[in-house]
């Protein structure tokens, strides 16, 4: 018989194991906007690709079979344009990536055509789309460099920041006093007190990190941390949906104390386009 889970109580994980892989990534970040920012898109560019196999496994629970390569391929090819040529490439690399995958799908033949070129485009809009935003964010301040004089970098840790805020303010604050359930149906531990926990520290830490990392208005920082922990919370949502829709409790289990790479990656791909478009007009422009 295979060992029982582990009850990790409210906490619903291994704290150990999650504050253990949360170091090793958020040091793998650091280090590479501090000294060369371009090692960055390489972590951003092996996340997607990640991203995309955790989905085509689970969405192959479904019957659905999307194909990796072209979608791995021009994954990869719309983050990498998206950072040294902007936005009208992204849109460019974004339609060329979907028509080639369709045009690989009909290889197959008439059979289940329709149901996974619609899962295909959708796993390209959900995560290297969505995903290329990070690549947008970075190149605010120029393709090479590094630090946090850097506009793009310093972009990037507010977003990543004011988000792991919102997933720790709603995290704790859910622990401690969640008994409203949000959305008991699709994420049962999910609460209005832990929203609230969000709000509070996302509008705390984006006015914060806006006026004096970013020089910007207080203003702004406080729209910021409202987008972020409405967005983070939606995209928390979708991602419960999709996996309560497969089955699936995790979308894999390759990182230790947090399931998939997709679990973590739902808040950060919902919130990093608004944030963009935020911080590009309002900060950087």
């Amino acid at each position: 018989m295979p060992a029982p889970q582990k009850d990790h109580g409210r906490a619903g994980r291994d704290l150990r194991a999650a504050v253990g892989s949360a170091v090793v990534l958020l040091a793998a970040i650091a280090l590479s906007l501090l000294f060369w920012k371009p090692a960055f898109m390489v972590i951003v560019v092996i996340a997607v690709v990640v991203a995309i196999w955790e989905l085509r496994r689970g969405l192959s629970a479904k019957g659905i079979d999307i194909p990796e390569e072209p979608l791995m391929v021009g994954g990869a090819v719309m983050v990498v344009v998206a950072y040294l040529y902007g936005a009208p490439a992204l849109v460019t690399a974004t339609a060329v990536t979907a028509l080639g995958t369709m045009l690989w799908l009909l290889r197959r033949g008439i059979d289940g055509y329709v149901k996974n070129a619609t899962a295909s485009v959708f796993t390209l809009v959900y995560v290297p789309f969505l995903g290329s935003f990070v690549a947008l964010l970075l190149a605010e301040g120029g393709l090479g460099g590094g630090g946090l004089d850097d506009d793009g970098v310093a972009g990037i840790v507010v977003f990543i920041l004011v988000t792991i805020c919102s997933d720790t303010g709603g995290y704790i604050a859910g622990v401690l006093f969640g008994k409203h359930p949000m959305a008991p149906v699709i994420s049962p531990k999910k609460s209005w007190e832990g929203f609230a926990g969000s709000m509070a520290a996302t509008v705390g830490a984006g006015i914060l990190l806006v006026v004096h990392l970013l020089d910007g208005d207080w203003w702004v920082g406080a729209c910021l941390g409202v987008i972020v922990a409405v967005m983070a919370t939606l995209g928390d949502l979708c991602e419960s949906v999709i996996k309560r829709d497969l089955g699936l409790k995790d979308m894999s289990q390759v990182v230790p104390g947090h399931g998939g790479l997709m679990d973590r990656l739902d808040s950060l791909l919902a919130t990093v386009a608004p944030v963009w478009l935020l911080l590009h007009y309002l900060v950087f422009t």
